[in-house]
Order: C-alpha cells, then sequence, then structure tokens
C-alpha cells in the first residue's frame, strides 16, 4: 500500500471515531464543562447539540477541546450555534484546550476573533 493510501484510510478510521462528551460542574456556580473527547465531524454533531442544550443553560460553559484532535466545518458550525444560543440568553461560552490542527480552523473562520478561548479550563475559570 503507497503512503498516501495509508494515511487517507488512517484519516478515515480517526475521523469515524466516536466523540465522548463528559459534563462536569466547574469551581464556580452555574459552571459546567464539557469535555470532549474525538473527533467533532458531521456524524457526531447531533449528539453534541443535545448534551450542550440539554438541562438548563449554564451561565457559563466552558468547551474543553483538550482531546479533539480534528473537526470538519459541521463541527465548527455547532461550537458556533451553541455560542450564538448562549449570548443570546445572557450566557457565557469559552473553549479551552484548542490543538493547532483545530485553532487553524478557528483562524481560517476567524472564529478565534468572536469565541473567547483559554490554555486550559482552570485557566478559563480563573
Amino acid at each position: 500500500m503507497m503512503a498516501r493510501e495509508w494515511f487517507l484510510r488512517l484519516q478515515a478510521m480517526h475521523n469515524d471515531a466516536p466523540l465522548k462528551i463528559d459534563r462536569r460542574e466547574g469551581k464556580a456556580p452555574g459552571t459546567h464543562i464539557f469535555v470532549l473527547s474525538g473527533p467533532v465531524t458531521l456524524a457526531n454533531i447531533f449528539a453534541l447539540q443535545d448534551v450542550l442544550r440539554g438541562g438548563e443553560l449554564p451561565s457559563t460553559s466552558i468547551l474543553d477541546l483538550t482531546e479533539v484532535p480534528y473537526m470538519d466545518s459541521a463541527g465548527m458550525g455547532a461550537v458556533i450555534n451553541y455560542y450564538t444560543h448562549c449570548e443570546r440568553r445572557g450566557a457565557r461560552v469559552i473553549v479551552v484546550g484548542v490543538s493547532h490542527r483545530v485553532s487553524e480552523l478557528f483562524k481560517l473562520t476567524r472564529v478565534d476573533a468572536v469565541i473567547p478561548m483559554a490554555a486550559t479550563a482552570a485557566e478559563a475559570e480563573a
């Protein structure tokens, strides 16, 4: 198998990996931290939206993307959609732990100039 074919197969398997979403309470009252693990893609954005919008809207949501190796345009759309949903209701969203690859998507789409970002959840909570 040629190197390019191997890379494309590996990338396809990687992109099809499941997305794990854990929600935990932050240190401050009304803060929820959503820890995402896996690629954020079209295949799993509906599950992500269900978790993000399930229950009462927190005053601050921290989206921890430390374990997100890849995000496609649909995933970015889900993040933007949640951000605007929160903003319209007076809640804040902070994105943390963005990898270099995901950061490039944020920069390319200029979302990095709109959605507040921090290096870690602890920094976002400070």
